[in-house]
């Protein structure tokens, strides 16, 4: 299929058909869990366990396809191409998109499970004795398993997909966009609509029953640090304070608020993870975390396909499968919300960032915290650590911190990262559900922002109060199976997509035969001043007036003299744009477009960047496709020169059509 033509007629901002109808499903959902949770709990309990049962086998085959697919992808030639124009640059720099992808995919996760889960597995194995130094190995494999590059090759396929077709080809930055390959246009229709709504209800509620657990850690750290009692009424509180501040981030916006909070959240992660390399056994921790990968890399494939068929034991139901289902519920939150802030980046950048950065900060932080844990119960007599783990696992962190020296501090500075955390779920999930209200756009009014922000922490404070959240959390992860068949087929959309993107590079790179004079007409000389010349805005702004729109007419008018549709646009002094329509194939585009660039130090050496004006500026017309820029200037060049760049152009335009057929 096609990438898509153009953006089909939508206003920015508000979207009803989503925005109501995701309203009032979330309202009876929720009636449904308050007024009958257990009823609820169980129908969707029986749901899982028929997925589990009769679908795993599936989910795990998904998820391995997934993974291939993603590094394939990073590794390919697919690789080159970018998310967004061909001139594009990243929007954010590493460490801040490093900072926010940490934040948003399982930064909390970490908090909660960091030590929970290897004990968990060291004293309940899927197979083998308990309690044993082979039970720890193996705790640490699975460990590494569920949190390693599975889950994030999960959310990077969503991304990958929102990305490429709202910054490559103009799709709205929605769900919806992931089935372009399949549905064409009818995305803007009442299906699209669906998906979105899907998306919306999703997202909140897995924002909202990941807040109503999260604040019994809270709770729990403030307990245990300062005896403040564990309640309902404690924890709404603290849910009412994390949503205000989430409202409050938010309202900021995603460069102000979110970037901020996540930067910060990374600041006390690296410095938390340090101190426990310090106070904790150092040494062994670096043997353990070199020992973990080099087991985690080595069982990758077997692990990966790994049904326990022959063992029988329903331990990966309770476990794996939960898993990849969550990740795969949270998919369209974390994966819009990485997409968000990914433009500008090449494939292969994409990939391996967003697959081994974060990977590889889980892992080495699962090493230091559950090693360490498991350290203390196998090897220094601590067994009411794991009976605490057994017992609450909000409590289970804390618990463990006890066990080192300034345990008060560490202890308050992971209740303040588990808040952080919390509040910057909450602001990111707020603002994908606001975009996906309305039509990708981020720029929206703050009543929508608070709207669904407030949202969250009212849907979390109903089912804490009425006992729902252990329904809507299995609600969601059952969710997971169709948004998996769904995730399959655009995957597939996205490779023939991409293809056709490497057709078009291929065609670009094709050498026509020379249909016109030189591409500067004149004596060396002439030729020589259009290098060094640094022209004004008003001097390009003549250039395209008198020559570039010009040209484009000639070229426009004979192409219609021979029945090709072709018309030149483009309002304003700054642009002109020649399009040649070709019905249900790609449309040629050609424009030329004066951009500003800073002139060389040389030209103004005492000038600080920062004060730099319109006198320091000076500007080219260069050459976009619908590709994006091509990065070369054509001022200076005659009528002529022009048409034969577009009939060069055009030509290619043609090859790529003809490789496409």
């Amino acid at each position: 299929m096609n990438p898509p033509q153009s953006l089909s007629p939508a206003k920015v901002g508000f979207h009803p058909p989503v925005f109501y109808p995701a309203s009032v499903l979330i309202l009876a959902l929720l009636g449904f869990a308050a007024v009958a949770p257990d009823t609820a709990e169980r129908f969707f309990k029986a749901l899982q366990a028929v997925i589990v049962t009769n679908g795993s086998w599936f989910y795990v085959l998904t998820v391995a396809i997934i993974l291939i697919t993603v590094i394939f992808l990073g590794l390919s030639r697919y690789g080159e191409i970018k998310l967004g124009p061909d001139h594009s640059e990243p929007d954010y720099g590493n460490l801040t998109w490093f900072a926010m992808l940490f934040s948003a995919g399982m930064g909390i996760g970490l908090m909660f499970f960091g030590v929970a889960e290897p004990v968990m597995h060291f004293l309940s194995p899927p197979v083998g004795e308990a309690g044993t130094v082979e039970a720890a190995r193996a705790a640490m494999k699975i460990t590494f398993f569920h949190w390693g590059l599975h889950a994030w090759a999960i959310y990077a396929i969503v991304a990958l997909i929102l990305a490429f077709f709202s910054y490559r080809h103009g799709l709205p930055l929605t769900l919806r966009s992931a089935l372009y390959p399949m549905i064409g246009e009818r995305i803007y229709g009442p299906i699209g609509h669906a998906v979105d709504v899907f998306a919306v209800i999703g997202t909140v509620f897995g924002v909202a029953t990941s807040l109503g657990y999260g604040v019994m850690q809270v709770n729990a750290g403030l307990n245990h640090l300062f005896g403040l009692p564990v309640g309902t009424t404690t924890q709404i509180v603290l849910i009412i304070a994390v949503t205000g501040l989430a409202m409050l981030s938010v309202a900021t916006g995603l460069d102000k608020g979110i970037r901020i909070l996540s930067e910060l959240n990374m600041g006390m992660a690296v410095l938390l993870l340090v101190l426990m390399v310090i106070l904790g056994p150092t040494v062994f921790l670096l043997q353990a975390f070199v020992q973990n990968t080099g087991s985690y890399v080595a069982d990758l494939v077997s692990k990966t396909f790994n049904l326990f068929a022959y063992e029988k034991t329903d331990w990966i139901g309770g476990w794996t499968i939960l898993y990849w289902g969550w990740w795969m519920s949270w998919a369209p939150f974390v994966g819009l919300f990485i997409a968000r802030v990914s433009r500008g980046r090449t494939i292969r950048e994409f990939a391996m960032g967003v697959l081994f950065v974060p990977t590889g900060f889980t892992l080495m932080w699962m090493t230091v915290f559950g090693n360490s844990a498991i350290e203390l119960i196998l090897h220094q007599g601590q067994a009411a650590l794991g009976e605490a783990v057994q017992a609450d696992v909000a409590l289970a962190l804390f618990a463990f911190l006890e066990n080192f020296p300034f345990s008060g501090v560490l202890s308050l500075l992971a209740t303040v990262m588990v808040v952080v955390f919390f509040v910057t779920s909450s602001d990111s999930g707020s603002m994908v559900v606001d975009m996906l209200c309305s039509r990708g756009h981020d720029n929206t009014q703050l009543w929508q922002r608070i709207y669904w922000a407030g949202g969250e922490g009212v849907v979390a404070i109903v089912l804490l109060l009425v006992g729902g959240l252990g329904a809507l959390q299995t609600m969601t992860i059952a969710s997971a199976l169709p948004f998996a068949v769904v995730l399959l087929i655009a995957t597939y959309g996205l490779i023939k997509a991409l293809r056709i993107d490497l057709y078009k590079r291929a065609s670009l790179q094709v050498n026509v035969a020379p249909m016109g004079p030189p591409a500067v007409t004149g004596s060396w000389k002439n030729r020589l001043h259009n290098i060094i010349d640094y022209p004004t805005r008003e001097v390009v702004h003549r250039f395209i007036a008198q020559v570039a729109r010009p040209a484009c007419q000639e070229v426009a008018a004979e192409l219609n003299t021979k029945g090709i549709e072709a018309k030149v646009t483009g309002d304003g002094a700054d642009q002109v744009i020649l399009s040649v329509s070709h019905g249900d194939e790609i449309d040629f585009v050609y424009q030329v477009l004066a951009r500003a660039h800073v002139k060389p130090a040389f030209l103004s050496p005492d000038v600080p960047e920062s004060e730099l004006g319109e006198a320091q500026k000076y500007y080219r017309a260069e050459i976009h496709l619908r590709e994006g820029g091509q990065d070369y200037d054509i001022m200076g060049w005659s009528s002529e020169a022009v048409i034969s760049d577009i009939i060069d152009q055009y030509h290619k335009h043609m090859h790529f059509l003809h490789l496409l057929r």
